[in-house]
């Protein structure tokens, strides 16, 4: 998907009670280029997944979906053992995403599983990976080990700059 705009950039949102977040702006005008509303208006849709080996989210656009599928049905394909039979929890731990719709300021309620899956509180740390955007409880994160250090430094400085401890 040669049209679709990359994600790039992170920030922190505060959720609130009822799992409602704002995308921040450094990947919200990407989302809203790559989903835009079939009626010309503000906001879109957003598919939110528990990433298939990380202690976060994924979100990306429905645009994303059929990349998506592709490369997860190269690796079933690839995983095709002697006797023919494929790992079908390749597409389990791929295909977990819930459409969800964000307005025209970027808020959407995450769902509930997914929240509940990754631990994500009263703020969560969101980080542009190209393709998609990984969502984060900020402690988690930074307790990860392996992660790039420029994501966990970022992450450390959106939570001081609005004086969340970690």
């Amino acid at each position: 998907m040669a049209d679709r705009r990359l994600y790039q950039g992170g920030g922190l949102g505060l959720v609130d009670d009822k799992g409602r977040v704002a995308i921040p702006n450094a990947l919200r005008s990407t989302l809203a280029e790559n989903a835009p509303r079939a009626d010309g208006k503000d906001g879109g849709t957003i598919i939110v997944a528990v990433h298939e080996d990380q202690p976060c989210l994924v979100a990306y656009d429905p645009a994303y979906l059929a990349e998506l599928k592709a490369e997860l049905d190269k690796r079933t394909e690839l995983s095709r053992g002697s006797d023919g039979k494929v790992d079908p929890n390749i597409k389990r731990n791929g295909a977990n995403g819930e459409a969800v719709p964000f307005d025209g300021s970027g808020r959407f309620i995450m769902p509930g599983f997914p929240r509940f899956h990754a631990g994500i509180g009263s703020h969560a740390f969101f980080w542009g990976t190209l393709d998609a955007i990984e969502i984060w409880d900020p402690k988690t994160l930074v307790e990860t080990p392996d992660l790039p250090r420029a994501m966990v430094s970022a992450c450390r400085y959106y939570c001081q700059e609005k004086g969340i401890a970690l």
